[in-house]
Order: C-alpha cells, then structure tokens, then sequence
C-alpha cells in the first residue's frame, strides 16, 4: 500500500533566507598545527621537498611492489607510477622557476 506524501508548502522565492543555515550545524574546520609548513618558505624551496618526497615515495611503492604478486602488485605498481607523474610535473615546475640552460 502506497502512503500518501504531503506536497510541500508554495515557497515564495520573494521572502527573506531563513537565518538558520547549514554552517550552524557543522563547526568549522581548524587544522591540525602538529605538522606546519613555514608561511614565508619560498616556492622552490617546496617544489624540492615536495620533489625529494615524491622520489622517496616512488623508491617505497617501487620496493614494496617486488614482494606482492598478481593484481596486488599492479595496483601498487599504478599507485607508483602516479607518484612518478607527480614527480615529473614537480620537477618541471623547479625547472619553470630556475631553468639551468
């Protein structure tokens, strides 16, 4: 048996926004200052970290991946060849900022 669904009420798209909003209900994010990046650091500074990090990730995928088999180890191998990509992009920005011709 269907129940019947009362039709919602004709909103009057001339009224005021009701005040009550759904940012009252969710706090707002404050992050985490356990771990924080310098605000003055300068742009290539990060693009090295950032590029030392993707290579150190690489290195871990590519390693690990030797010790897993069949789909395991193609998903970590994709996982990998992503954080190469990263890698690549990264360091081409490093090359934008400092060409060395």
């Amino acid at each position: 048996m269907k129940k019947p669904s009362p039709n919602p009420p004709d909103a009057d798209i001339t009224a005021p926004q009701n005040s009550f909003t759904l940012k009252a209900l969710i706090p707002p994010h404050t992050p985490s200052h356990l771990f924080t990046v310098v605000p003055d650091i300068n742009t290539e500074t990060l693009l090295v970290h950032a590029s030392e990090s993707l290579a150190s990730a690489s290195v871990m995928a590519s390693d690990l991946a030797g010790f897993l088999d069949g789909p395991h180890r193609n998903t970590l191998l994709g996982i990998q060849q992503v954080i190469m990509l990263g890698e690549l992009a990264v360091n081409r920005a490093l090359d934008n900022i400092d060409p060395q011709d």
